[in-house]
């Protein structure tokens, strides 16, 4: 067990992509923070975060939440006023 200092934050995020973290999280059995903490890290290792059946249940959850954003749109995001 690793021992960490974690800190509250605040982030902006698309509503429909926090919609399908956090069912994704409660499907887990994890915590928010706990599973964009598992992202960012598999993340900056080039490492695939999920598993072939999560990544199929990430898809019926984008389904039922209406999430239609992909990566290639992640840096060309607008807001709404």
């Amino acid at each position: 067990m690793v021992t960490v200092d974690r800190v509250q934050t605040g982030l902006r995020i698309e509503r429909n992509v926090l919609k399908v973290l956090k069912a994704l999280a409660e499907y887990l059995d994890l915590s928010l923070g706990d599973l964009v903490e598992g992202i960012a890290l598999h993340a900056f290792e080039g490492k695939a975060p999920f598993s072939a059946e999560t990544l199929t249940k990430i898809e019926q959850l984008k389904d039922v939440y209406g999430l239609t954003l992909t990566a290639a749109d992640a840096h060309t995001l607008d807001e709404t006023r």
